[in-house]
Parts: C-alpha cells; sequence; structure tokens
C-alpha cells in the first residue's frame, strides 16, 4: 500500500465508528459516475461547493434584514456558517457523517435571492407569471449545483447532498424528522415536482438523517440570532421576550443554541430519527411565532417592499429583452451568460436564464441594477 492508499484509509477511519444510522461515504451516489480521489465523497463535495463562484456571493445576501448602516447584523455566510457548526456539533454527538452534514449545510442556502425570503416571494410571483413553475430557494440550489455552477457543467454533488439540501426547509417546524430513502430516480422525481407544487417542495423529507440534523439545525441557527439582530437594530428589547419561552429555552441566542442542542441529543442518541421534547419543541413553535410577529412581518417596511417587488419586475423585464434580443453589452451578458456553456445558453428559455441570474445576485448588484435602469427612464 503506497502513501496515497494509507491516507485515503485515514480519511475513512472515522466512519469506523459511525452510528448504524449514518450514511458511509461508501454509499454516495452520483449523477454522473466519475474517479475518486484520495477525499471521501461528501468531504470532496464540501470542497466543490466552498471553491463555487456562488459560494462567494453568500457574503452580500440577505439574511434578515437589507442594507442597514450596521456591520454586526447577521449576512446568508453567517447563517449557513451557524447551520454548518450547529448540525455538526449535533451529528458528532449522534456519531453521524459529519462530512455530509457540512456539504449539506454549506450549500443549503446557494438558491437564495436578494433581500433573503421577501425577494423570493417576489420572484415566485414573477416565475408563476412568466414560467408557470413554482421559485424556491431550496430547489433553486439544487438546480446551481446541477445545471448552471461550473459553467453550466453542474459541480456533479452526490444525491444524498444534493437531497439535503433540496429537503432543508427550516420554516415548517417537527416534533420529530425521520429520513425517508430514496433512489437517485425518486429524488429526481421529487425535485421535477417542486416547481409545480411548492407546499410539496417544503415538506419534502430528507433521505438521510443528516439531512435531518441540518433541517431542524436551519431554525436553530436562525431563531435566536435573528432575535440578536433586531436587539442590535432597536427593533425590541430583550425584556419583550415571552417568559414562557425564556423560561424553556433562554432569553440570548447563546442559551437558545445550547438548550435546544443538548434537548435534541438527550432524545435523538441511538434512534433512526431526530426529536425534541415536547416542552422544547413547544417554546420553540411559540418562539417562531413571536419572531414572525416582530421580526419577519416587520424586515421591510410597506414602501420598501413595494419599491424593489417594481424594481425586481423592471430589471426582468429589461434582461428579457436582451437574452432575446442577444444584446452583448448587457450586464447579464457580461457577468453570467458569456461563461455559460453552449448547452445552458441554447437549451434554457429566456425567462429561465433571466430568474437564474436575478436569484445568483447579490443584494448590493440588484440595487444598483435598479438605480441603473431608473436613470435610463430618466433620460
Amino acid at each position: 500500500m503506497n502513501n496515497l492508499e494509507i491516507a485515503k484509509n485515514n480519511f475513512l477511519k472515522a466512519e469506523e465508528i459511525l452510528s448504524p444510522y449514518a450514511t458511509k461515504s461508501s454509499e454516495a451516489i452520483r449523477l454522473r459516475e466519475e474517479k475518486n480521489d484520495i477525499r471521501p465523497a461528501f468531504f470532496h463535495d464540501i470542497d466543490r461547493m466552498i471553491h463555487a463562484l456562488s459560494y462567494t456571493r453568500y457574503i452580500d445576501k440577505t439574511q434578515v434584514y437589507s442594507f442597514k448602516e450596521n456591520d454586526h447584523i447577521s449576512k446568508r455566510m453567517v447563517h449557513v456558517q451557524l447551520v454548518s457548526k450547529i448540525a455538526r456539533t449535533i451529528g458528532r454527538a449522534l456519531l453521524l457523517n459529519i462530512d455530509l452534514i457540512e456539504a449539506i449545510a454549506l450549500g443549503h442556502d446557494i438558491g437564495h435571492t436578494p433581500l433573503g425570503h421577501a425577494g423570493e416571494k417576489m420572484l415566485n410571483e414573477i416565475s408563476r407569471k412568466e414560467q408557470k413553475e413554482n421559485f424556491s430557494h431550496n430547489i433553486q440550489s439544487v438546480r446551481n449545483y446541477m445545471y448552471i455552477e461550473n459553467k453550466g457543467e453542474g459541480l456533479n454533488l452526490s444525491i444524498q447532498v444534493l437531497d439535503g439540501i433540496m429537503c432543508h426547509n427550516g420554516e415548517i417546524l417537527s416534533n420529530e424528522y425521520k429520513p425517508k430513502k430514496k433512489t437517485k430516480e425518486e429524488f429526481l422525481k421529487e425535485y421535477q415536482e417542486s416547481y409545480q407544487n411548492r407546499k410539496k417542495s417544503q415538506i419534502n423529507t430528507p433521505m438521510t438523517l443528516e439531512g435531518c440534523v441540518v433541517r431542524i439545525s436551519d431554525m436553530i441557527a436562525y431563531i435566536g440570532r435573528d432575535i440578536e439582530d433586531a436587539i442590535n437594530l432597536g427593533l425590541f428589547n430583550r425584556k419583550d421576550l415571552p417568559k414562557e419561552i425564556v423560561n424553556v429555552l433562554g432569553n440570548n441566542n447563546k442559551e437558545i443554541v445550547n438548550t435546544i442542542i443538548l434537548d435534541i441529543i438527550e432524545n435523538s442518541l441511538n434512534k433512526p430519527y431526530i426529536k425534541m421534547s415536547k416542552k422544547v419543541y413547544d417554546a420553540l413553535f411559540a418562539l417562531k411565532q413571536f419572531n414572525n410577529q416582530y421580526i419577519y412581518s416587520k424586515s421591510m417596511t410597506k414602501k420598501e417592499r413595494e419599491y424593489y417587488k417594481v424594481g425586481m419586475n423592471k430589471i426582468f423585464n429589461r434582461y428579457l429583452k436582451d437574452v432575446e434580443e442577444e444584446n452583448q453589452n448587457s450586464i447579464i451578458f457580461k457577468i453570467f451568460l458569456k461563461d455559460q456553456n453552449k448547452k445552458y445558453q441554447q437549451e434554457t428559455p429566456p425567462k429561465r436564464i433571466v430568474i437564474d441570474f436575478i436569484a445568483g445576485m447579490t443584494d448590493d448588484l440588484f440595487r444598483k441594477e435598479i438605480k441603473e435602469l431608473e436613470k435610463l427612464e430618466k433620460k
């Protein structure tokens, strides 16, 4: 055995003690077969994602609050790192595959639009009107990794990673998360169906226990951190948090995260599912309702929301005209289409191209493009 073969075995030593419910690297399925190097499949997927262009754009994408003059307000990049850390903490305690968990966590929000969930809603309205298809950030994340990234070639990520990303929806809380076994064909069927059934795309069940861990970790990562951001912006005081919630979970992000993680570990160790106690589940459900009322519904003013909605429609129509007329001077050609392969350009309908481009934009570029159109309209 040469040194590289020894190194390859060293990568896999940690899997010798994994839970019987964990997903082994040898179980990884890819859309296209390829020769492996010394890195296990899911570990390799992490490398592919963090070196991809779309990963860099996380740094300027909204988590909850857009365009706030405060350097300590969370961006999407911080969120995915928090999800990864929380999920790996739970996964390590439960002896699950940490590489698979990290890959799903780091990639799960790559399809988020500018302006976060507000922007997603706006782009969904455009997609339904123009494409007769739903737009969901989790489905766009999968699309990005399969058909857009790497100049249209995709990254050929493992099905288990893509499925975990597709099924990560942290907006819907459950008391128990149990994986559902799938074939590659079943995964692809769920993916395709999601364009016509948005509700289904939000409740699809991950095929691995690691995917289940990331799904609940998504909520753990944002629920307390969003409170800290809101307090930092002066939107409410810590004493405004309901006592019945604080008495169970704590009154700051550190306590909330720690309480939920320990509760999940205690209720999920050596089990084929991820579960919380009823007390913690009820408190987390109530906290989510509190956040919906005092944070998410107020992340933008009505005036801001209408301004950006009109702006998104304007830039959609402008880019669509540019694509249809093959305007090479347009930004959609200069920073997007010029790097996409012929297959993507020839087989992707113009409206879908524009949706892909807008979904991938950073907040700053999105706002800049709206301002540019406003200047042109005044001429």
